[in-house]
Parts: structure tokens; sequence; C-alpha cells
């Protein structure tokens, strides 16, 4: 290991210790320091799950509230962000369950689920900017396509930018289990753009 990885490393240890302590003690500054720095991708996260800016601003609510009351779980031996996104699908799931256990199948069963996926793209001329539109819409509608199980994953890895292993700690499976829905899930895109053209 590199001595810039080794303080990386010992960093990112520091700052998960210091979260923990914080939580454990009920510090609102680090409670607000957590809202400010996660409050967008989780709620991305929370509207990409659900496919409704509503139902995702009372769980994102819900989720904050949780990890005020259960702060002393978090040990600081993960990231903060792996632990944060597993509360607030169980909050998901919870809400599902109470709804209708057909909901809850969006999350578990590959057959099933829709979602909207917004990429960020930056055009220098009009024309690349249409182009772009137009492409992203059609990702958009591929990706909308895709069973819920799949777009977790994809999200998770692709947007949040988190590894295979904290991946399997929020979806609560294995690693290979991940990887077989992220290659599944990539593979439905593909065919569902390849569908689109035809």
């Amino acid at each position: 290991m590199s001595l810039a990885a080794y303080y990386a490393v010992t960093w990112m240890q520091d700052e998960a210790t210091e979260i923990a302590r914080g939580l454990r003690h009920r510090d609102p500054e680090v409670l607000d320091r957590l809202i400010e720095q996660y409050q967008h991708r989780l709620f991305r996260y929370l509207v990409y799950l659900t496919g409704n800016r509503t139902a995702a601003e009372d769980l994102f609510q819900e989720t904050w509230v949780r990890v005020l009351e259960r702060g002393r779980q978090y040990d600081g031996k993960s990231k903060f962000e792996t632990w944060l996104f597993a509360i607030a699908r169980h909050l998901l799931i919870d809400s599902l369950r109470r709804k209708s256990a057909a909901s809850l199948d969006a999350l578990r069963d590959p057959e099933e689920g829709t979602a909207p996926f917004e990429p960020a793209a930056e055009e220098p001329s009009a024309y690349e900017a249409l182009a772009g539109r137009e492409q992203e819409a059609r990702v958009q509608v591929a990706i909308a396509q895709v069973p819920a199980v799949y777009r977790e994953v994809l999200m998770l890895r692709f947007q949040e930018d988190l590894k295979l292993e904290e991946i399997a700690d929020v979806v609560d499976a294995p690693v290979s289990t991940v990887k077989s829905r992220l290659y599944r899930g990539l593979e439905a895109i593909r065919q569902a753009l390849q569908g689109g053209r035809a």
C-alpha cells in the first residue's frame, strides 16, 4: 500500500470514528454536517427507487429520524453512506410491506419495477444538446424498463460509486448476487436500447 493510500484509509477511518462518536452523543453539529453532505445523494437514491418524489421526500425524512434515533448502532467500521443507504432501503421495504405484498416484490423480483434515471450531461453546441437530450430520453426509457432490483444496484454502483462489497451490505445480498444483478441490469438496458432503435 502506498503512503498516500495509507493516509487516505486512515483519514476515512478517523472520519467514520468521529461520525460514530457524534451519533452516539446525538451531536447536532455532526447530524447537520451529515445531512448537508449526504442529502442530495440520499434523496436521489430514494427517488430512483420509488419513482415518486413525494414518497421519496417522506422516506428521506424518516431516514434521518432513524439515523438520529439509532445513531448508537453505527460503529464506524464501515462507511457511513453504506449504513445510511441500508437504513433508507429498509424503510422503503417496510413502507412497501405496509402498502401491499405485491409492491415489495418490485425490489425482490427481477420481473417488476420502474423508476426514472437522470444522468447529467453538458454539450457545447445546440445540436449536441438536442442529440444528448434525445439519447438521455432513450436511456431513461430503457432504464425504466429494467426491474427495480437491477436498477437499485446500477444506481448504487454508477451514481453513488459504491464498491461491490458496500452494495452487498446495502442490499443485504452476497457480492456474487450484486455482480449478477449488475450484469443483468446492464444487459437489460442494452436490450431495451436496441429494441428502442428497431
